[in-house]
């Protein structure tokens, strides 16, 4: 599952590519919105990635608006393009691959890149980002301590031991990928990723 595992930042990353698709009056969060959010936090390893080469939110805001025009009015329903979503599942490849138990922002840019007919891949490409001199840097920084230190404090021992033997920590068990995969609930997933991705109301009732 994706929930417990995504870092305060990378959450914050969704946060902010729904934010930027209402500010351009988009119905649905693109690949190229969920650019703008790696770039706007800029303290995650993601944007220092990018900001090494040189790739600022103001470049990427500037292209984006070359590439596609503002709509017309707000929607009151947003949600995310298949493309989008691919990038999510992406991100999520990605951070079982070099075997972490969560997902952060370095994984949704990964994905980002594997995804490579979206908008944002445009955008990168105008920008002459080269895709394996930029993956390389993200293992690089992550083999970096500091950067290691940037994880958004996903390993906190909790002192909880009243707490432990009356429940299970169900985020932990997720972030040590021991939940049982979960079949034929795509639609619901998604949902449920774009409620927790809301600045207000982020709170998702499961039944």
């Amino acid at each position: 599952m994706l929930f417990g595992r995504l870092t305060e930042r990378a959450q914050k990353v969704l946060a902010y590519a729904q934010e930027e698709a209402i500010n351009l009056k988009h119905s649905n969060i693109g690949t190229e919105h969920l650019l703008l959010g790696l770039v706007k936090e800029n303290e995650g390893i993601a944007a220092k990635v990018l900001e090494s080469f040189n790739i600022t939110e103001e470049k990427v805001k500037e292209e984006v608006f070359n590439l596609i025009n503002e709509g017309s009015e707000s929607s009151s329903s947003i949600h995310y393009t298949p493309r989008a979503k691919k990038v999510i599942e992406l991100s999520m490849d990605e951070a079982r691959k070099l075997h972490h138990n969560f997902v952060g922002t370095e994984h949704l840019l990964l994905g980002l890149i594997r995804e490579s007919e979206g908008v944002a891949a445009r955008v990168l490409s105008n920008l002459d980002l080269n895709i394996t001199k930029a993956r390389a840097a993200v293992i690089k920084m992550l083999g970096n301590p500091e950067a290691l230190q940037q994880k958004d404090n996903m390993k906190k021992d909790h002192n909880t031991p009243t707490l432990d033997s009356l429940a299970r920590d169900l985020t932990q068990i997720a972030r040590d990928d021991m939940l049982d995969p979960v079949i034929g609930r795509s639609s619901e997933i998604t949902r449920v990723i774009e409620v927790l991705s809301r600045r207000t109301k982020n709170n998702p009732v499961l039944i």
